[in-house]
């Protein structure tokens, strides 16, 4: 509210002081010295003793706008930095123009409406020519928002992370999802977020997601609670030396020289602002309270500036929507309230499909390049990615118009990267392809520089040192900006996306050195070594750099590219790359318990997979016999690599994957609830095994030169879905012999399914672990029929299912079956060290029913069981009320000649003294017998 008078406000600044603050004031006063200006006298401030008194004086003395500042002035140097703010404020209000007519705000605002409007109506493609632009409505399609975030525990390159995270938070957060509209609607608790951030990994769309928010408020169907929405990008802010306020940044984003800024100001909670890429500034936010400002108007370096906004010190009642990378956001979190945040996961199949109708002009050739892009897995994955989308799309019409084939696309990153570079060098003369390979190059040092220094804008300075000035042909991978900088403007130079630079960065290593590069002293120096030591200590950010390593040794994308730019790219690195592989993965895990050398990075299969040497991939290989996987969310790119090494491993003996899970993206249909509804037929059906989320896995387990022996899928959230292509894995593969299916919810249904395979004349399966699988009785006769028929089974365990009296009398007629081989039934694959064994087992050898509901109903079934199995050697029992009842008809089984059982574990408790003396009679008349007792 304005004063008449400044000393109404210098009053009551003085009145806001508590009795002590007010005497620390006036004795500050007596010696400040403000501005080389006499002292008020002691005298006086002796008898200043209420407010009134002193702020007489003070204006007497000073005069009246000078007695506000240095009231200001002794304020902060008290800590009163509140009540000093509130002053300046005030003392603002008063000094600035009174504000226009109310109609003539108004008309400024449909002003600025227009303008923004007019500035974001159109864009232009990444590698656009002059002239070429899109409408933004007409390319911008839908991007999934889900509510909340997770910080990331590993530093993962946030380009190749997206994927997993995607189908993750697609797969967990399903009901999360929220709307750009809703950003910033109140909460359950009726709280409206001021600070909204959104969160999402390079080339995700972020910066497009904004842009369609600044285009659609100027068009007032969005965010009508904001007079004014302005657009701060990071980047721009970097650059900006020169000091300026807060009034002057929001003065460069409206369309005349005089803005209303007194009146845009007067209303802070009416403004929003977007600032876009805060991952980008390189200045940090951990700055003293004395050094930031809270006056709009007050001159500061812009990094003060937005510093201030970002810390809510400066105009803290505004509204603030920041988009930033998931590593920069702890950072953020540091110094202000994240009140919501949404992370945008990408395209959906629908909006995929719905992009690729917008971007091409032809209707018909964007339907069969959408076919084609859905048909290979890996590409599609990538898809999920607007930038990697627009690649996409931007090589296939390429090749559209020159009339090539759509099938020979290039399937690995690389090849995509490769195809794009060189659609881009194809819009180049011949004469300004002559020097191209030199600018290359030095395109290659500036980007391998830039990823070492963790830098992704160049100034004008970096691009002279690289003699980078060839205007005509750097505009096709750099993109120029203007910045101001002081009186002057300067441009600044970045790579369309971080992705490119990295695959610049990479082919720096590859490129025959001849001399004709500028060479500095702190240039990059073409160590591999040292690249690959790194990457394996420390920079995890240079996953993506390492992967187009091998990516370019690829033979026939890279044979494209030396003919499209005329460099030549040396394989030399090749030994190293192997050395580096197999070194790492070993010294990594070194061996395993078993003493076999183990994969237990699927980063390395996607090294593999990028080179596509067959030779290369089997020596690689060829040192490993297994792979162990931990906590991995595969998606169907993921399964593709891994696939791939599959298929081409000389001697892989064992796969070990726990506690990962399978994702198909996008897969909209519940397998599992179609299961029950499907025929046996229908089940084994092409078209449903398909829809497995691990088809692609199990394609490359029935390949016939697949050795795998050992397959581990623990606590893999598999379900019943799944089993149906297990069973075409047991009826083909001519070498597993062991499945490990532990902690998955499989199901009766899906043990069903597993059935069909375990009764094929071709399964050599010896071991089969069930433990946990949510089975009950209505599996077992499918199970019994398995034990009269497979030949080569000798170990079920079926541990923690709720099998019952009942189930268990099913398995017996199995297991009294003449063809019967199982020798274990019981303890199968669980944890040998468990409290209360007391029998030094190794491993188990037969049926394992521990914890499976069991009573003494059951006990004659297996009883019988004891008397006719010529081949049963070890029974778990344990965790099972069996009770004295149960374990004198086991006893009798056990006497009998007939019995072959050499080891018997029961649980411990829960049997009287009558019942211990039987059994150990019973160790007595048969010390083969060996009887143990766990909980």
């Amino acid at each position: 509210m304005a004063r008449e008078n400044t000393k109404d406000f210098l009053l009551e600044a003085l009145e806001d002081l508590t009795l002590d603050m007010f005497e620390k004031f006036k004795y500050k006063l007596s010696y400040i010295d403000y501005d080389e200006m006499a002292n008020l006298s002691k005298y006086l401030l002796k008898k200043a003793n209420d407010p009134v008194k002193l702020a007489d004086y003070m204006c007497d003395h000073y005069g009246a706008d000078l007695a506000v500042d240095v009231a200001i002035y002794v304020l902060e140097r008290i800590n009163q930095r509140d009540t000093a703010a509130k002053l300046k404020q005030e003392k603002g209000k008063v000094l600035r123009p009174s504000p226009p007519p109310a109609s003539l705000v108004q008309d400024y605002k449909m002003k600025y409406r227009e303008h923004v409007q007019k500035n974001y109506h159109w864009i232009k493609d990444m590698n656009a020519r002059i002239g070429e632009t899109v409408t933004l409505n007409s390319r911008y399609t839908r991007l999934i928002l889900v509510s909340g975030h997770r910080h990331e525990k590993k530093k993962e390159h946030e380009i190749m992370a997206v994927g997993r995270r995607h189908a993750e938070i697609m797969q967990e957060q399903v009901n999360s999802s929220i709307a750009i509209s809703d950003l910033f609607k109140p909460d359950r608790d009726r709280q409206t977020p001021k600070t909204v951030v959104i969160l999402g990994a390079a080339g995700i769309g972020k910066t497009m997601t904004v842009r369609k928010i600044m285009l659609d408020w100027a068009s007032e169907g969005l965010y009508r609670q904001f007079d004014y929405v302005f657009y701060i990008h990071c980047r721009e802010g970097n650059l900006l030396t020169a000091q300026g306020s807060m009034a002057d940044m929001i003065s460069k984003c409206c369309p005349s020289d005089n803005p209303p800024l007194a009146e845009i100001l007067r209303r802070p909670e009416k403004l929003l602002f977007v600032i876009d890429g805060f991952d980008e500034l390189r200045f940090s936010l951990d700055r003293p309270q004395n050094d930031l400002c809270s006056d709009p108007w007050e001159m500061k370096p812009v990094e003060i500036i937005l510093s201030s906004l970002l810390r809510k010190i400066l105009l803290p009642e505004c509204s603030l929507l920041i988009t930033t990378r998931p590593a920069a956001l702890q950072k953020l979190e540091q110094y202000l309230v994240c009140e919501r945040s949404a992370e945008i996961l990408g395209f959906s199949v629908a909006d995929r499909e719905e992009y690729f109708y917008k971007f091409f002009e032809n209707k018909e050739e964007g339907r069969k390049s959408f076919q084609f892009v859905k048909g290979n897995e890996m590409v599609f994955t990538m898809c999920l990615v607007p930038i990697m989308c627009w690649i996409v799309c931007t090589v296939m019409k390429q090749q559209l118009e020159s009339g090539e084939d759509l099938a020979q696309t290039a399937k690995t990153t690389t090849g995509i990267y490769i195809l794009y570079v060189s659609s881009l060098l194809k819009s180049l003369s011949s004469k300004l392809k002559q020097n191209l390979h030199i600018i290359l190059k030095r395109l290659c040092c500036l980007a391998a520089d830039g990823i070492w220094k963790q830098r992704v804008l160049f100034e004008e300075e970096a691009i002279n040192e690289f003699l980078l000035n060839q205007r005509d042909t750097l505009p096709l991978f750099l993109n120029e900006s203007t910045f101001q900088k002081g009186i002057v403007c300067g441009s600044a130079y970045s790579f369309i996306h971080l992705s490119v630079q990295e695959f610049f960065a990479s082919l720096f290593y590859v490129l025959d050195d001849d001399g004709e590069t500028r060479d500095k002293q702190d240039d990059p120096k073409r160590d591999v070594k040292k690249l690959l030591e790194n990457y394996g200590n420390s920079r995890q950010d240079f996953m993506l750099t390492v992967r187009f390593l091998f990516g370019l040794l690829n033979k026939e994308p890279r044979n494209a590219l030396e003919k499209e730019t005329g460099c030549k790219i040396s394989p030399e690195i090749k030994e190293e790359l192997l050395m580096w592989l197999q070194t790492s993965q070993k010294t990594a895990l070194a061996v395993n318990a078993e003493k076999r050398a183990v994969i237990h990075d699927l980063e390395a299969c996607h090294c593999l997979y990028e080179i596509q040497d067959e030779s290369f991939v089997k020596t690689a290989l060829g040192y490993f016999t297994g792979i162990y996987l931990r906590d991995i969310n595969f998606t169907q790119l993921d399964q593709k690599v891994l696939s791939f090494s599959i298929k081409k491993w000389p001697k892989l003996e064992s796969l070990d994957m726990g506690y990962c899970s399978f994702i198909l993206e996008d897969h909209e249909e519940h397998l599992d609830q179609q299961l029950a509804k499907l025929s046996h037929l229908e089940k084994q059906s092409p078209i449903y095994l398909k829809q497995s989320p691990i088809y692609l896995l199990c394609e490359s387990l029935k390949n016939p030169n697949c050795t795998l022996k050992i397959l581990r899928l623990e606590w893999c959230k598999l379900t019943a879905a799944c089993c149906g292509l297990l069973a075409t894995v047991l009826s083909t593969s001519q070498c597993l012999t062991e499945l490990r299916l532990r902690g998955n919810a499989l199901g009766d249904p899906g043990v069903r399914l597993l059935c069909e395979g375990l009764k094929h004349t071709a399964c050599r399966l010896q071991r089969l672990g069930l433990w946990g699988c949510s089975l009950t009785d209505a599996c077992c006769g499918d199970l019994a029929t398995v034990l009269s028929t497979n030949k080569t089974l000798l170990e079920l365990g079926l541990s923690a299912n709720a099998l019952g009296d009942a189930g268990v009398h099913l398995l017996c007629e199995g297991l009294k079956h003449p063809a019967c081989q199982l020798r274990v039934l019981g303890q199968i694959f669980y944890p040998c060290t468990l409290p209360g064994l007391q029998l030094p087992f190794q491993k188990s050898r037969g049926p394992v029913l521990w914890g499976c509901s069991l009573t003494d109903a059951s006990c004659g079934d297996l009883a019988t069981v004891l008397s006719t199995n010529k081949t049963l050697l070890e029974l778990g029992l344990g965790a099972n009320a069996l009770g004295d009842a149960g374990v004198h008809l086991l006893c009798e089984g056990l006497k009998h000649p007939a019995c072959h059982l050499k080891e018997l574990r029961l649980s411990k408790y829960g049997l009287s003294e009558e019942t211990h003396r039987e059994l150990a009679h019973l160790n007595k008349i048969k010390p083969s017998l060996k009887i143990g007792y766990i909980f």
